[in-house]
């Protein structure tokens, strides 16, 4: 192609969406925020034990290289020239932990991802050394619980069990990271000079990190007993941290030299992408799991209802950190994973909005996708998912309402808890996130926060926060993010059509719902010896077995409906 046929839009900018369950690379014009294209992998999840949840760091990085060279692919049909692409942005799934072989370049195991729960006997090994059993102790110091979400515990548990990371370790051949350190890493060179690295949005996850002082904590990493030269370097989420490398998985050496210069945990992402850059305002995110921010500014705000302080951003070397509220929900996106993968109620996610738009009503039927225990704002490992409230007439429409109504539940319990924290009702609520696209969703959680839930035409903030971090670092230049220089977002809006009684009936239902979630699964062997898989298994799994042969029987009568 004629340099004279391509079209010119500008300098562009990259941007690595590496989530739970695909990874992402999109291109963006600099000056106008426009998505120019994009292309998306699925990515395997490995399930080894009831609560084990895995990854393979290597499958991570071949579908970023395999994202990477089909959005160039299509720029080129469409006449875009990729050498305009001048900065790429990083944005992970957070506290996923892996550890590698800085010699060979070899993840020394699968990723144990942030869903995991293996680490329940580790935490509570932790906490007997905590006065009090206090899971909250480090609360001032890192933001965060004691709790299997954070790295510092599935970092502790892979040294305690994995022999090749002990002697990796030994010999001063180990490097720990969350996914965007391992990405960085080998994007920026591998076991040939790669840069080792995190930003301090990342490093906030990880429980080993001071807040405050913006480095990891000496005390913290002895407490865990993790050695501190195994961790990356912690640097700001916008600046110059290495240049691509060729690799051979690039067959057209698309981006060799262009500068990685942003990086963000997802939500943290999200918060800049929605541009949330003053006190006070918030957005919530719904992926595989659900994430509502509230920015606090340079003040880190510390929750008495059971939600997180972390790092929003920090844009620049010597830009000011900014901190965030946060309420974490594990299962959002994937529970419509679950129905699709586990159940087969559906061949698709998207159908799932069909089903439920059938019936407009759960009938009665409660779901409280506990699969990893409950996050916030209760921080309760024993529980696990139920389905209450079934009858003969529950068939697996009203399944796939009450599951869609689980996450709009969720987020108004991590709401509630941040408007008392912040003592400012939010009036409506910004959303992003895959699930936005489901209308069904974005009216029933209008409807049951009793606010307006506004979505922006275009979902991607994530991917976008990336990119704006990674265009306005020192040295690239070509992303202002001036307020007065920030593109207006064009938005849809969802009202509340129910009214108020009914809402707070249903979530009523709700909360008693979530209370017989607890208490289901303990660590402790059972008394009487017995190992058979029924005393393996929580008793949560025998009510979804229930459910099971429930719809298994409609379908055998013929009334699936």
């Amino acid at each position: 192609m004629a340099a004279s046929d391509r079209v010119a839009l500008g300098p562009l900018v990259g941007s690595i969406d590496q989530g739970t369950s695909s990874s992402r690379f999109l291109v963006f014009n600099a000056k106008t925020a426009e998505l120019l294209s994009h292309h998306q992998v699925e990515i395997q999840q490995k399930f080894p034990k009831e609560g084990w949840v895995e990854q393979d760091p290597k499958e991570i990085l071949k579908s970023v290289y395999e994202c990477v060279e089909r959005t160039c692919e299509k720029l080129q049909q469409l006449n875009i020239d990729i050498t305009n692409i001048k900065a790429i942005g990083v944005s992970n799934q957070r506290e996923t932990t892996v550890v590698w072989d800085k010699i060979t370049g070899e993840p020394l195991y699968n990723a144990i991802v942030w869903l995991d729960l293996r680490t329940q006997s580790t935490v509570e090994r932790l906490l007997k050394r905590i006065p009090g059993n206090n899971k909250s102790f480090f609360k001032f110091r890192t933001g965060l619980p004691l709790s299997t979400y954070f790295s510092a515990v599935k970092l502790r548990w892979l040294l305690d069990n994995v022999e090749e990371i002990r002697q990796a370790v030994d010999n001063g051949r180990a490097m720990f990271g969350t996914i965007d350190s391992w990405l960085i890493w080998c994007l920026t060179g591998g076991k040939n000079g790669g840069v080792h690295c995190t930003d301090v949005t990342n490093a906030s996850r990880t429980m080993l990190f001071n807040i405050h002082s913006l480095d990891w904590d000496p005390e913290l990493c002895q407490f865990f007993d993790i050695p501190m030269e195994i961790l990356p370097k912690v640097r700001s989420s916008s600046e110059i941290y290495g240049l691509m490398k060729i690799c051979p998985s690039l067959k057209s050496g698309a981006l060799t030299g262009v500068p990685i210069s942003g990086c963000l945990g997802d939500q943290s992402a999200a918060l800049v992408g929605q541009m949330c850059f003053q006190d006070g305002q918030a957005k919530n995110t719904y992926g595989t799991g659900c994430f509502l921010l509230c920015n606090t500014g340079q003040k880190s705000v510390f929750s008495e209802h059971g939600l997180l302080t972390t790092i929003a951003y920090k844009l620049g070397r010597d830009k000011p950190v900014c901190y965030a509220l946060e309420g974490s929900v594990a299962i959002a996106g994937a529970v419509v994973r679950w129905l699709r993968d586990n159940l087969g109620i559906v061949k698709t996610s998207q159908e799932i909005e069909k089903l439920a738009a059938e019936v407009g009503t759960s009938y009665g039927c409660y779901f409280v996708p506990a699969f990893s225990g409950l996050y916030a704002p209760y921080w309760e490992p024993s529980a696990r998912g139920i389905i209450c409230g079934l009858t003969q007439f529950t068939n697996k429409n009203h399944i796939a309402f009450a599951a869609l109504e689980a996450v709009c539940f969720q987020t108004r319990e991590i709401l509630d808890a941040m408007n008392k924290d912040c003592g400012i009702p939010l009036s409506q609520l910004q959303v992003d996130g895959g699930m936005t696209n489901n209308k069904v969703l974005m009216q029933l959680q209008s409807d049951i926060l009793c606010i307006p839930v506004v979505k922006p035409s275009m979902p991607e903030t994530t991917a976008l926060g990336a990119a704006m971090a990674a265009g306005a670092a020192e040295g690239v230049g070509i992303w202002s993010l001036n307020p007065g220089d920030l593109t207006a977002v064009t938005c849809e809006r969802f009202e509340p059509q129910i009214n108020p009684e009914e809402s707070e009936y249903r979530y009523a239902r709700w909360k008693k719902a979530v209370m017989k979630s607890m208490g289901w699964e303990t660590s402790e062997a059972p008394s009487n010896g017995d190992t058979s898989i029924f005393c393996s298994l929580p008793l949560g799994f025998f009510i979804m077995s229930s459910m099971v042969m429930l719809i298994g029987a409609k379908y055998i009568s013929g009334n699936d409906k």
